[in-house]
C-alpha cells in the first residue's frame, strides 16, 4: 500500500556533497515521491511546486522516465508501479542517509589492505568508498557505474569492472554477462545490500539484480550484508539467502530491539552501527 508523503519532510536529509548533484538527486527524488504519492501530476504543476523552469521539469521528468519509474503523456506524469521506483538509485539516494553512513563506516572493519572485495551497487554500499582510501592497496570489483566513476580515480585501487548489459534505473550492469564474468573471479569479501528482510529472509524485486548479487555472494570467501531499520518493514517478490547464510548483518541504531534479539538467537552475526562515529 502506498502511504502519503510529506515532500518536505525529504529537505532535513543529509546531502551528497557536490551541491549541484545533490540539488539534482533531491529535486528528482522529490518529484518521485510526489508523483508516487498523488499517482500523477501535471508537469506544469511540478514548476510552480519545486520553483524550477518548464524545461528543468521536463528534463527531470524525462530522466526519470528514461529510468522506466514515470509515464508522461500529453504534459501529465503518472508513477510506474511502486516497487520499481524505490528500486532506483534516483529514489535510493538521499533515504537513510546517516544510517546509511554509520552502517559502511562499520562495515570498514571486515576490510584489510591488499584484500579483493566485491562492492554491489547499493547506495548503502557507495557511502563505503568515502573510507576505502585509508585501506589501500585494494582489488575492488563492482558492476555499479557509480561506484566506478567515483574510484576511478583513487590511488592504489585496483579497479574491475564488471560488464553487462546496463540498467539505468539502478546505473549498474547485470545479466548473464555480468553473472559469467563474476564467477570466473574470486573475492575476499562481498558487501551487499537488498530491498527487504522479511522473517530473516532477504528478498529484492528485481529477479537480475537477485541472479547479480548472488554470483558475488558465491565467488566470495565471506558476506557481508547492509541493512539499515527500514528493511525490515518491507516486502519484495524475489528470495535471496537467509540472514544466517551471511557471516556479518550490520544495522544502524534504530533497529527495533525485537528484530536485534530475535536474530541474535539464532545465531546471526549482527552488528550495530554507531551512529555517533560516523557524526
Amino acid at each position: 500500500m502506498n502511504k502519503k508523503v510529506d515532500v518536505k519532510d525529504l529537505l532535513s536529509e543529509e546531502l551528497p556533497s557536490d551541491s549541484r548533484h545533490a540539488r539534482q538527486l533531491v529535486r528528482r527524488q522529490m518529484i518521485a515521491e510526489t508523483v508516487i504519492a498523488e499517482g500523477s501530476i501535471r508537469i506544469e504543476d511540478l514548476t510552480e511546486r519545486f520553483g524550477i523552469s518548464l524545461m528543468t521539469a521536463h528534463r527531470d521528468v524525462d530522466e526519470l522516465v528514461s529510468r522506466g519509474l514515470f509515464r508522461k503523456t500529453r504534459g501529465i506524469v503518472s508513477a510506474a508501479p511502486t516497487s520499481l521506483i524505490e528500486s532506483s538509485d534516483v529514489y535510493r539516494a538521499t533515504k537513510q542517509a546517516k544510517e546509511k553512513k554509520a552502517i559502511a563506516r562499520a562495515a570498514m572493519r571486515f576490510v584489510e589492505p591488499g584484500q579483493a572485495i566485491f562492492l554491489d551497487d547499493a547506495t548503502t554500499v557507495h557511502e563505503m568508498t568515502a573510507f576505502l582510501p585509508a585501506k589501500v592497496p585494494l582489488t575492488v570489483i563492482t558492476n555499479s557505474l557509480v561506484l566506478i566513476n567515483e574510484l576511478k580515480d583513487v590511488n592504489d585501487v585496483n579497479l574491475i569492472c564488471l560488464g553487462g548489459q546496463f540498467y539505468n534505473w539502478c546505473n549498474a550492469f547485470m545479466g548473464h554477462i555480468t553473472t559469467n564474468e563474476i564467477r570466473r573471479l574470486r573475492a575476499d569479501t562481498v558487501f551487499m545490500s537488498l530491498s527487504a528482510i522479511v522473517d530473516d529472509v532477504v528478498y529484492h524485486q528485481s529477479p537480475e539484480t537477485v541472479e547479480t548479487k548472488r554470483a558475488m555472494f558465491e565467488s566470495s570467501t565471506k558476506r557481508v550484508l547492509l541493512a539499515d531499520h527500514t528493511k525490515f518493514e518491507r516486502r519484495a517478490l524475489h528470495h535471496f539467502a537467509g540472514l544466517q547464510e551471511f557471516d556479518a548483518v550490520i544495522v544502524d541504531e534504530d533497529i527495533p530491539i525485537s528484530h536485534l534479539s530475535r536474530m541474535r538467537s539464532k545465531g546471526i552475526n549482527v552488528i550495530v552501527a554507531d551512529a555517533e562515529r560516523s557524526a
